[in-house]
């Protein structure tokens, strides 16, 4: 092809171009539009086929085998895969019209529902929410839709938060967190209290999470009250920080339960008393109270490290540490392996920390019953993931430890 041959043709195709222009934007809809009446006249005549299939007879058919007719229809929309289609849904006149048509797609509304509310507890924000419904299902879903959405969600976490607590419970780790609410134009805080335990099987469980006045010895009592009620037994260790009120609670609920302080709390306690250019020389000091190989020997250190924050002026950090160490020092009666895990209550501010992003979306609640409803959906939404599926420790070195020591107290007594 020549030069001026191949130019002409360009031309040629330039000009075609310019004559021949589709508008994909347009395109696309009709083709969406198409869809979906064809997804709506396919449902409307399942529907007067499964009418028909009940009478045992077409519409105006007078046959001696027909069992009902018809009595018109009404109309109601569904949302489908294809956008929202409008039903033309039978009438009978002495039987109720029921149909495994809508059921059907009730199951693709079911799962829309259950993403609503998966974002909203995953801390999405309502308004987000909205936005992301709109570009995944094209249609867009009010904050009230949402609020309903999250009430029977609510009811399932009701039911949930009330259930009985079986099996036994070694270890139980108790804590509580402040959230703020509304109440007659000022915000206030309200408390929820929150208890995980370490079961039989070395699997970690949300035992309970209740709303709580404050953090006093009657809102623990009525927490423990709860979880006893509830069937929670076999606890051996309670793990907390010394909160008002809870350890006083704790003892009379469940007298023969030892409690340990939880260390990190207790290195904060110190610190208070600490000035910021000595805190990591104090803290290397008390981290190694709780690195010796038993409870002598860390007691022990405890009075090394006394005497050596007298000698350094720190006589309140002294007095502290002389007067709590030995509450922090109960987990060396539990098996070496378990040490890392008992002796502090972070696992529980892990799962606290989690609450508190997905309430920092909220802001302010407008009462403590949905703060609490809150906290509970987004403990029950962790605890049926990763984390309540993965083996937490292995408990039957804690049955070896009891063993060994309910064999030596029975040489004793021979």
């Amino acid at each position: 092809m020549t030069e001026r041959q191949s130019t002409k043709s360009a031309q040629e195709h330039e000009d075609l171009s310019q004559i021949i222009k589709i508008d994909e934007a347009k395109v696309s809809g009709h083709l969406s539009d198409l869809v979906r009446k064809t997804v709506q006249e396919t449902l409307n005549e399942m529907l007067d086929a499964e009418a028909q299939q009940m009478c045992q007879a077409r519409r105006y058919e007078r046959t001696e085998a027909r069992k009902d007719c018809r009595a018109g229809f009404y109309q109601r929309k569904l949302q489908t895969q294809a956008g929202e289609v409008e039903l033309n849904v039978p009438k009978l006149r002495y039987a109720k019209f029921e149909t495994a048509i809508i059921e059907r797609y009730r199951r693709r509304e079911s799962s829309v529902e259950e993403a609503l509310m998966e974002m909203y507890l995953a801390g999405v924000s309502v308004r987000r929410v909205e936005d992301i419904t709109e570009a995944l299902w094209g249609m867009r879903v009010s904050a009230g839709t949402v609020s309903d959405l999250n009430q029977k969600l609510y009811e399932r976490i009701e039911q949930w938060r009330n259930e009985p607590i079986t099996g036994e419970y070694p270890y139980v780790y108790l804590d509580g967190i402040c959230l703020k609410r509304s109440w007659a134009g000022e915000v206030r805080t309200v408390s929820v209290l929150v208890a995980v335990g370490i079961g039989t099987d070395g699997f970690r469980d949300i035992l309970g999470v209740v709303e709580g006045p404050k953090e006093d010895i009657e809102s623990w009592r009525q927490f423990l009250t709860h979880l006893k009620g509830r069937g929670l037994a076999g606890v051996q260790l309670i793990v907390s920080d010394k909160c008002m009120g809870l350890v006083e609670a704790a003892a009379q609920f469940y007298p023969e339960a030892r409690w340990q302080r939880c260390v990190v709390h207790w290195y904060r306690n110190i610190f208070s008393d600490v000035p910021t250019t000595k805190v990591k020389e104090v803290a290397a000091m008390l981290k190694a109270i709780h690195a010796q190989e038993d409870a002598a020997a860390a007691q022990v250190k405890a009075t090394a490290v006394v005497e050596k924050l007298q000698s350094m002026k720190l006589k309140k950090a002294a007095e502290k540490v002389a007067e709590s160490v030995a509450e922090t020092l109960t987990y060396y009666r539990f098996p070496r392996e378990h040490h890392r895990q008992i002796r502090s209550n972070n696992m529980l501010e892990r799962v606290m920390r989690e609450i508190r992003r997905r309430t920092r979306v909220v802001g302010s609640f407008p009462d403590g019953r949905s703060a609490l409803m809150l906290a509970a959906a987004r403990l029950r939404y962790v605890s049926g993931g990763r984390w309540g599926t993965r083996r937490y420790m292995d408990m039957n070195r804690l049955k070896e430890v009891q063993e060994a020591e309910l064999a030596t107290a029975d040489n004793a007594a021979a």
